[in-house]
């Protein structure tokens, strides 16, 4: 590489860092939208909480078991070119779901078209656009995507309870896939696969650094033996149970149940969409944070504290809930927010740290363990929910998750031991 190219005022990495941050926002709509939309859809149609809980567990699902497929996708047909399609199957979920009459409408529209478009992004988007195009500041840059997509995840909560208030959920849907099509052409210009296709070197490679191409060969059949090889190592197991409890506890619980739990104590739907939109706010702070702290601190230690911090958040929402609210709620709010998705620069760090190059492929398969726990809790706590009439037993549950997963975080072996 010439010396031009390496020292270039702003390295094109950032430029693709940027448009990659837009992608993920503007396929977080819809990871928004369940929690918001629920009560006018029981409203309307008269389904019950558990129905209406299938369609987000079949969508959580797809969103994880399609993360390790889209990194080996994205590694044999390029970035550019699953994300555009991935926007698109977003667009196309949400739009098409305000035909909707019955609720295996909502699964196909909600569950399996919006499932498969987030789940070929996914985090393991922000963890593809960090290996290949950055050496240095890998965690910084996964912290701040990482923010992208939970944030817009969350900051659409206000203007979709609004619509939902004064046009009706219908007219919130389109919104969506209005928020999802509108970077795809952004996505076609500006992102690029690898720093080699403009003649240079990722964001701070040393002078030996060399381009390895990705493998060619069948992305399922690539996706597959990666999962085999890490399956024989411990520290995979590790990564698999912790991530499961991150999932249940932020997008199967609070991101899918928190908004109707607020309702049922007598807030307003409004107001409760505004405290998680805050908790998006928070969450820009606290996983950047989280990146930069990964770069200098043991993962482990990161891990633990903030699966620590969740369940301690977990175990006193319930008696914070109210019709008003009050300051103790705020600090709820505020906490959760900063731990929200912090979890996710250590727990690719050390993906990166025990697996090499295979990294965000493995992190894919972590990822996948994420939305399964988030599938499980969004549809148990629904359940929880219509057996007994609140979501206590929910809450408490979620809390003492947390505190396993800080216990099995702060024991993750240095080493790839392999199981026997």
């Amino acid at each position: 590489m010439s010396t031009s190219t390496r020292t270039r005022r702003i390295h094109p990495a950032w430029i693709v860092a940027a448009v990659a941050f837009l992608a993920l926002v503007g396929a977080a709509g819809f990871r928004a939208a369940p929690s918001v939309l629920m009560l006018p859809l029981e409203e309307e149609f008269g389904w019950s909480r558990t129905q209406l809980s299938l369609a987000v567990t079949v969508n959580l699902l797809l969103f994880g078991l399609m993360a390790p497929f889209a990194a080996a996708l994205m590694a044999r047909f390029g970035l550019r070119r699953v994300t555009s399609i991935a926007l698109v199957l977003v667009a196309a979920g949400a739009g098409l779901s305000i035909f909707a009459t019955a609720p295996w409408m909502l699964v196909l529209t909600w569950g399996v078209l919006i499932g498969l478009g987030t789940g070929s992004m996914a985090l393991v988007f922000a963890a593809t656009v960090a290996d290949q195009w950055f050496v240095k500041s890998r965690g910084l840059v996964v912290g701040i995507l990482t923010a992208g997509s939970a944030t817009g995840q969350l900051a659409f909560l206000p203007f979709i309870a609004i619509l939902v208030e004064n046009q009706g959920w219908r007219q919130a849907s389109l919104l969506v896939a209005c928020g999802a099509l509108v970077v795809v052409p952004l996505v076609l210009l500006f992102l690029r696969n690898h720093p080699v296709d403009l003649g240079m070197t990722p964001y701070g490679a040393p002078d030996t650094w060399e381009y390895q191409p990705p493998a060619r060969g069948n992305a399922v059949k690539n996706a597959l033996s990666t999962l085999a090889k890490a399956s024989k190592v411990r520290t995979f197991w590790a990564l698999v149970a912790g991530f499961a409890i991150c999932g249940a506890t932020t997008n199967g619980l609070i991101g899918t149940h928190f908004i109707p739990s607020a309702h049922d104590h007598g807030m307003a739907e409004t107001t409760a969409a505004g405290l998680l939109a805050l908790v998006g706010i928070f969450d820009i702070v606290g996983t950047i944070a989280s990146g930069w702290l990964t770069d200098r601190i043991n993962p482990r230690i990161l891990l633990a504290a903030y699966y620590g911090f969740r369940g301690l958040g977990l175990l006193v929402l319930p008696f914070l809930l109210d019709a008003t609210v009050q300051p103790p709620i705020i600090i709820f709010v505020v906490i959760y927010g900063l731990d929200w998705v912090a979890t996710v620069p250590p727990t690719v760090a050390l993906c990166r740290e025990i697996f090499g190059k295979d990294g965000p492929i493995v992190f894919g398969w972590v990822f996948a363990s994420h939305q399964i726990g988030a599938a499980i809790a969004a549809f148990t706590a629904g359940l929880v929910r219509d057996t007994t009439g609140e979501y206590t037993i929910a809450w408490f549950g979620a809390a003492g998750l947390c505190m396993i997963a800080a216990i099995v975080s702060v024991g993750i072996s240095r080493k790839a031991r392999v199981l026997v």
